[in-house]
């Protein structure tokens, strides 16, 4: 049974502490916040009981404490991530990693130094959908891929800036639409086709205002194997629409919104083919956080957080390890870079 303490009690520490209630083999012994009433909300969301503190360093004292999830804002994962790893307990943090390569290479190396297991939360890889495009790519069915495409045109009010307190903020959010929302569709672009080599990009803030970052932002990229990429990313496109990830090749096309698989075209047909169109048309389900930040699903938290602690009992690698989480975090940078400097940047 493995004992986990979260530290930030904002909204997504309870897709947190959700899914690790639903986990068998594992348990919340421990919630730490600044504010008591925060960590207190979280409970009572959940249906749990577990212990709370406003000191991180005596949370990590725990001998029932073994993996700690990192829900602060973006900009303020480090030192609790650094602080876990150094009193020997295994990290997760929810994305992004950090919001600057140093401050993610030092969480890497805080946890190779002290031998824990380090993992960012990536849950759209978890999705069945995503799972079965990748073994696409992977059997070669795209023959050589031409073309990835990913949009998260997504809407979000001017209050939600307002409240947040840290969100739109450079020193907390670390950037707007691309950092804190389309991350999820960067990642799943390098995941689906490889490390891309350089960006150009524009990045406008549009629809909003008391915020320090963008609102609205379009990028092309060039891959490794030579493929092209698009992202667009918005808060800025009411009233939020679906994020979809389009791939395409010389021998075959997919195209996947949300759970929904559009198109699943091959020039080679298998015979799973239909069911796998059966299998995604029209699915029923939450927004995705579209228009809302609030409308996800904890599953795919539940999934990454049973992969961590699989890779934990067999000394394995989960599937998205801090080296892994940083480069969604370099490719927006680059993006960031791009886009004030007007001219292609490599990475």
């Amino acid at each position: 049974m493995f004992g986990f303490g979260i530290v930030g009690c904002g909204m997504i520490a309870r897709f947190h502490a959700q899914a690790i209630k639903e986990l068998p083999n594992a348990r919340l012994v421990a919630l730490c916040s600044r504010n008591p009433e925060n960590a207190r909300k979280v409970q009572e969301a959940v249906g749990i009981t577990c212990d709370i503190y406003t000191d991180l360093a005596a949370m990590l004292r725990r001998n029932d404490l073994h993996i700690v999830n990192v829900c602060t804002p973006s900009g303020a994962h480090m030192e609790p991530a650094v602080a876990a790893a150094e009193a020997k307990k295994h990290v997760v943090v929810e994305k992004p990693l950090e919001i600057t390569l140093d401050r993610c290479d030092r969480i890497i190396a805080a946890c190779e130094r002290h031998r824990v297991q380090l993992c960012t939360i990536f849950p759209s890889r978890f999705a069945d959908a995503n799972v079965v495009l990748k073994q696409a790519v992977e059997q070669g069915r795209f023959g050589r891929l031409t073309l990835g495409e990913t949009t998260c045109k997504w809407w979000r009010s001017q209050e939600y800036y307002d409240q947040g307190g840290w969100k739109g903020t450079k020193a907390l959010d670390g950037g707007g639409a691309l950092m804190n929302q389309a991350i999820h569709n960067v990642d799943l672009l390098y995941w689906m086709m490889g490390r891309p080599v350089e960006v150009a990009a524009i990045t406008a803030t549009l629809a909003h205002q008391r915020i320090e970052v963008e609102d609205t932002a379009v990028a092309c990229l060039r891959f490794a194997n030579g493929a092209l990429g698009v992202i667009q990313a918005t808060t800025s496109v009411w009233p939020g629409l679906p994020k979809t990830i389009a791939l395409h090749g010389d021998r075959g096309s997919v195209v996947v919104e949300q759970e929904d698989v559009l198109r699943w075209e091959f020039a080679e047909p298998r015979p799973e083919d239909e069911q796998i169109r059966a299998r995604f048309a029209q699915r029923v389900g939450a927004s995705g956080g579209a228009s809302h930040p609030a409308a996800i699903s904890h599953e795919y938290h539940r999934r990454q957080l049973a992969d961590f602690l699989r890779a934990i009992e067999t000394g394995g690698r989960p599937l998205v390890d801090g080296r892994e989480g940083r480069v969604a975090v370099e490719i927006i940078l680059a993006i960031y870079r791009s886009a004030a400097e007007r001219r292609f940047v490599a990475l």
